[in-house]
């Protein structure tokens, strides 16, 4: 692994550490309540997946900027977004009929 990559790796774990105790810049419009939440972590996923994207595409076009650990890290990511996401909406999908199945 090469210099350049322990400084992406380096930059990439500092960025997350600000993102989770908030002082990072914020990227998407704020939210509002569950809703806002939810379409937020919509939108990092996307943005997730997207990039994985553009490296993946980067990667075998054969561009020098790119490496292999790069493009890896990123599909894992937005694998591991994508799974959560999935998950969400199973759980958000059976409380609805828990609470639709309720009698009133």
């Amino acid at each position: 692994m090469n210099s350049s990559a322990l400084t992406n790796a380096l930059q990439q774990l500092s960025l997350l550490a600000e993102q989770a105790e908030g002082s990072g810049t914020q990227r998407f419009a704020p939210a509002t309540g569950f809703a806002g939440e939810l379409q937020s972590s919509l939108q990092r996923i996307n943005q997730l997946q997207q990039t994985a994207t553009r490296q993946s595409n980067a990667f075998q076009a054969g561009s020098e900027a790119v490496s292999l650990s790069d493009v890896m890290a990123d599909s894992q990511k937005a694998s591991v977004a994508f799974q959560m996401g999935v998950q969400v909406r199973n759980r958000l999908l059976s409380a609805y009929k828990d609470v639709m199945a309720m009698q009133v």
